[in-house]
């Protein structure tokens, strides 16, 4: 990352925080709303955003104030969140069964003017939301071998919705293995086979970030008889993994996480205070680059520390980095809380609304 990004990040009350600590860009993340729109031509009801990447009420807000109404999430706290927030159409893109299907169903009816829906799979899931309120989308397999029934039962999948009758909004088809436009869009052909031998599909979901532009696309899903909608979180706020999937198109990652340099164990390494408790090592090593320093390499992390190779001087001690995550969602997912920056000044303290789960037992259950 070159010094201009160094100095989009550059804050003016960075000596008053304790670190590591999350850092969001409300105007970034504007931006980055608008960018993904402009993809759509505008139209933002062909977005379904997850919001496992936002996680905040605000920024949720932020997405429904630019026009956006359905989303998707994978937990009930997530759920609650984003119909606290004020939206209209929440799928729990997640294959709920238990308690966690009875607290979904009592969230339904908390909420009676917000579409609810959820994921199922199985005739035996089917029964779990018989006379909710709850609307259901069957999970196609795509090829991640995930979640999902294979597409080859065609016939298992439209006797599956023909038995939610009214209850059967869509298909859920999730394919955020893909990357390669050719191999998205053969299997978006092959989901047009599927709903067109289903039949009376409301709505068919499709495409997380690398996927989107082949997605958008493909001219069956863009003219069928059924909404379609895309389902790409992470652009809300991107990284770097993001950014090289979707290059040239406006996005601009606007969070980081705040580091300070705590360490010089050898003559070419720093040590900073945020390991991997702090930014997500999922994607893998490098988990992180650092804003406007080219020459620095971040290392394996531990839970506390982040080593980082340097090719030139060392900055001293109690130096404040950038760092731009690898995968920002589990990242935002390490936070409680999140500052707002907004002119190069801290502008409020959000609570990090969606993390983690809700508490495990809720009045419907005893133990």
């Amino acid at each position: 990352m070159n010094n201009t990004m160094k100095n989009i990040y550059q804050l003016r009350e960075a000596d008053r925080i304790q670190t590591p600590a999350l850092l969001v860009f409300p105007e970034l993340v504007d931006a980055n709303i608008e960018a993904t729109l402009r993809m759509m031509n505008g139209d933002a009801d062909r977005w379904r955003p997850h919001i496992k990447t936002a996680k905040i009420a605000s920024v949720i807000r932020r997405m429904i104030a630019h026009g956006v109404s359905a989303f998707k999430c994978s937990t009930t706290l997530e759920l609650v969140t984003a119909c606290e927030a004020g939206a209209q159409d929440v799928l729990l893109a997640f294959p709920v069964t238990g308690a966690n299907a009875k607290r979904t169903i009592e969230i339904a009816k908390q909420f009676p003017n917000i579409k609810i829906s959820a994921l199922i799979e199985a005739e035996e899931q089917a029964k779990a939301w018989t006379g909710s309120p709850v609307g259901i989308f069957i999970d196609i397999n795509s090829g991640m071998n995930r979640t999902g029934i294979s597409p080859e039962r065609s016939n298992d999948i439209r006797a599956l919705a023909k038995q939610l009758g009214r209850q059967f909004r869509g298909l859920h088809y999730y394919d955020g293995h893909v990357s390669e436009e050719s191999t998205a869009q053969a299997g978006y052909d092959r989901l047009i086979e599927l709903v067109n031998t289903v039949g009376g599909v409301e709505e068919v979901i499709t495409s997380g970030t690398p996927s989107t532009p082949a997605a958008l696309s493909h001219k069956g899903l863009s003219a069928g008889p059924f909404r379609h909608r895309v389902s790409p979180g992470t652009v809300v706020y991107n990284d770097l993994s993001s950014i090289k999937q979707l290059p040239n198109r406006g996005y601009t990652p606007a969070v980081v996480v705040l580091a300070t340099v705590v360490s010089h164990p050898t003559p070419n390494v720093i040590t900073c205070d945020a390991g991997h408790k702090s930014v997500s090592v999922d994607c893998g090593v490098p988990n992180c680059a650092v804003a406007g320093h080219e020459g620095m390499t971040p290392l394996k992390p531990s839970e506390e520390h982040l080593p980082i190779e340097c090719t030139a001087e060392l900055p001293p001690i109690g130096t404040q980095l950038y760092l731009i995550p690898r995968h920002v969602c589990p990242t935002v997912n390490n936070f409680d809380e999140a500052l707002m920056i907004v002119n190069g000044e801290i502008n409020g303290v959000e609570k990090v609304t969606a993390r983690g789960h809700e508490r495990p037992l809720f009045r419907g259950v005893t133990s």
